[in-house]
């Protein structure tokens, strides 16, 4: 009966460390300043004839935000919402870390230079997506490096995203949709 409660015990002990271990990751990375939560959708198919351009969620027909350009006509696969990375994104320079909120590693996952991003339109989140990402959540598809890429942030977190990149030093192109 000792080894039961012992066992226990020492079970949720680690489970009490794993999460002050999240806690305290995310305050290390938040500690530098200039963070904001963005979801990555990192894999992202492409389609077919438009090298880099993901797959749109919704049909043609779907109401796309202000200031949005439309995707390419083309077959749509809907994904279901899968794929999507709940993230924080924080500003370095010239560049964005983005780092997995479930991971134990100080290192970003992604690191996306700012003359290498590519803007390609935004639009709301579709089906499934809603469920998958956070309320209020606006999806930009980008293109970095030449690797399709989806990020979803909240608006606010967007303006300051779309003006950090066109606040580029002079000389360097900027890819704004």
């Amino acid at each position: 009966m000792v080894l039961v409660v012992v066992v226990v015990v020492a079970v949720l002990l680690a489970a009490l460390l794993g999460l002050g271990a999240f806690a305290m990751r995310r305050r290390l990375i938040q500690r530098v300043g200039g963070t904001f939560d963005c979801s990555a959708r990192l894999r992202v198919a492409a389609l077919p004839g438009v090298p880099g351009l993901p797959v749109p969620d919704a049909g043609p027909d779907a109401p796309l935000p202000s200031g949005s350009a439309p995707a390419p006509s083309g077959s749509a696969v809907d994904n279901g919402g899968k794929g999507w990375l709940f993230g924080i994104a924080r500003y370095n320079r010239d560049s964005v870390e983005w780092f997995r909120v479930f991971s134990y590693s100080p290192r970003p996952r992604r690191v996306l230079q700012r003359s290498r991003i590519e803007v390609l339109h935004r639009r709301t989140p579709v089906g499934q997506e809603e469920l998958a990402l956070l309320s209020g959540a606006v999806v930009l598809v980008c293109r970095h490096a030449g690797e399709p890429l989806e990020l979803a942030m909240s608006e606010d977190a967007l303006t300051g995203f779309l003006a950090w990149l066109e606040a580029a030093p002079p000389g360097q192109r900027v890819n704004v949709a």
